[in-house]
């Protein structure tokens, strides 16, 4: 999340201090289903068409499924689960 603001790495103390991803990952359902229901938003909204909605839905779906199944590889440099699967879908 820090990545770009500064010139130096962060802190490993930092990183540790700061991650909730070693809790919050089993979050992961219902940021999947808020993030579709964003995207749904923005399609109704008429601000991304309906193939990228469909993308989309289908690669947090995806990401659902790898959480599941135990084969998604969290970053703790990351923070939390929201970002986690959003660095995972783009």
């Amino acid at each position: 999340m820090w990545k770009g603001r500064f010139q130096q790495p962060t802190s490993p103390l930092l990183q540790r201090y700061s991650e909730s991803i070693s809790y919050d990952w089993r979050l992961y359902r219902q940021d999947i289903r808020g993030s579709i229901a964003h995207a749904t938003a923005l399609r109704e909204a008429g601000l991304i068409s309906p193939e990228d909605l469909t993308a989309i839905s289908g690669g947090l779906e995806k990401i659902g499924r790898e959480i599941e199944a135990g084969e998604f590889e969290f970053d703790p440099a990351l923070e939390d689960i929201h970002m986690n699967i959003e660095a995972a879908l783009t």
